[in-house]
């Protein structure tokens, strides 16, 4: 490179070299050439990461060659781990002219055209989602802000007073013993204490029981708290089970408190033919998130913030910066700062619109259905084996199984080994969660190009990973 890091020359070369590197990778991953992930202990992968020199001088390719060689490969077909998408390609095009620009979006003259596509994906988003036409919201980074802020203008819009002012005092969020933990941590934040986040009990399909959640409202009140939300889960992130949503959603009608739908997750199965049943009672939320980086193909972190009133976007940060805003928050619906803790907020909402107008809706339905498809394959397979058990029956494309022989007395550390296994050999990339009944292994089908015969293989190599534990 020459004395300019500006040069557009360089840059033109540089990037076509780039993209080819990044090309290859991803053919790469495709034909399933290289191992998911090259396991390194931490120690030893910053053994050979060397400390910054001051005067540069590093071959940038050779860096982005490693990164590649050295990363979790998500887009292998055979990366069935978190809950975190293998990127489109063209997303990442999109994701590099919005990195170039780096038009923050607290004000529409920052970023107008990129305001404008996030406006209109959030519409598109709350129509998929059965929302009225007032509906509206705000794109920000990742699900756990993204229900934090749902959870704000929960709290200023329905608790005793002015919680922005003048703060809130033992208000209380309900949620499913297996909702994530963004979720507590939330109403920890909030100011709420260890108490205000009540978790509320599951039947043995892990969705929240309804009379369970009357009950603890009625405990609430009892002890002089005051229930705020409904969080309802779409779907957990342990197992991917739904909350059900219809019965929730008659409860905070009745005891007039905010619903709140995390569908970081399993929101986007709303468009599917075969799920939409399941996620019937999502349009009665009065807010929503969904994180596109997991279903939606998008790079992270990329999470819609929905409401079913837009005009509640703004309830949760109802202050003034004159710096930035003319006027009030309801005449200036362009400028996103009113709506989100983000200032210079990046313009993830202009990434999807641009995927969706050069796409259209049907690559990203056909890979929901895909990914329920392999999810069926994986846990009927589960099910006919007589050597493995099924947490339980999938709702979606997220499955917890645990490898079952006879003569395993301990069938935690059986499993915890047989994951380590194979994590470290690079065939498969795969995690384990805690349920009742003791540890699981978990997959979440996300890959478009995972086949039925990739999952044969993960049941082949998790045996062939516990005979060789079982001989050591």
């Amino acid at each position: 490179m020459n004395a300019d890091p500006l040069d557009a020359e360089d840059f033109r070369t540089l990037g076509h070299r780039l993209i080819d590197l990044l090309a290859d990778h991803l053919g790469t991953t495709a034909r399933r050439q290289e191992p998911v992930l090259r396991w390194q202990e931490p120690e030893a992968m910053l053994a050979s990461v060397p400390p910054v020199d001051p005067a540069g001088g590093a071959d940038p390719l050779a860096f982005a060659a490693r990164l590649c060689r050295d990363a979790n490969h998500l887009h292998d077909p055979r990366f069935v781990g978190h809950q975190v998408s293998a990127p489109l390609p063209l997303a990442v095009l999109f994701e590099t002219v919005t990195a170039l620009l780096n038009n923050g979006m607290a004000v529409y003259e920052m970023g107008p055209l990129t305001t404008m596509a996030e406006h209109r994906l959030l519409e598109w988003l709350a129509a998929r989602f059965g929302l009225p036409g007032e509906a509206g919201g705000v794109m920000t980074s990742g699900g756990s802000l993204g229900n934090l802020t749902a959870l704000l203008a929960a709290r200023q819009l329905c608790a005793r007073g002015d919680a922005w002012q003048h703060g809130s005092e033992r208000a209380t969020v309900f949620a499913s013993e297996q909702a994530h933990y963004c979720i507590d941590r939330a109403a920890r934040i909030l100011g709420f204490g260890a108490a205000g986040c009540v978790p509320i009990a599951v039947d043995e399909q892990f969705r929240m029981r309804p009379e369970a959640l009357r009950a603890a409202i009625a405990h609430c009140r009892a002890d002089g708290r005051q229930p705020l939300a409904v969080v309802a889960s779409a779907c957990t992130t342990a197992t991917g089970t739904f909350d059900p949503l219809p019965e929730l959603a008659a409860i905070c009608r009745q005891e007039q408190l905010w619903l709140h739908v995390d569908g970081a997750h399993g929101a986007p199965f709303a468009m599917t033919s075969r799920l939409r049943e399941r996620l019937r009672g999502l349009e009665l939320a009065d807010s929503i998130v969904c994180d596109l980086h997991k279903m939606l193909q998008m790079p992270a972190l990329s999470t819609a913030v929905l409401y079913r009133d837009g005009r509640h976007a703004t309830a949760p940060f109802a202050q003034q910066a004159a710096y930035l805003f003319a006027d009030s928050a309801d005449r200036e619906w362009f400028n996103r700062g009113h709506r989100t803790l983000e200032c210079t907020k990046r313009g993830f909402g202009a990434v999807a619109y641009g995927c969706l107008q050069t796409l259209g809706e049907r690559p990203f339905v056909a890979a929901l259905d895909h990914a329920l498809d392999l999810a069926q394959h994986l846990a009927t397979a589960v099910q006919a084996a007589t050597d493995f058990e099924l947490a339980v029956l999938p709702d979606c494309n997220i499955v917890c199984f645990r490898h079952t022989p006879a003569g395993i007395a301990d069938l935690d550390r059986h499993n915890r080994r047989i994951r380590a296994a194979i994590v470290q050999s690079g065939t498969f990339y795969l995690v384990q969660t805690t349920l009742p009944r003791g540890l699981f292994l978990r997959c979440t089908l996300l890959n478009p190009r995972t086949t039925t015969a990739d999952l044969d293989a993960l049941l082949t190599a998790i045996r062939a990973a516990a005979n060789r534990s079982t001989g050591d």
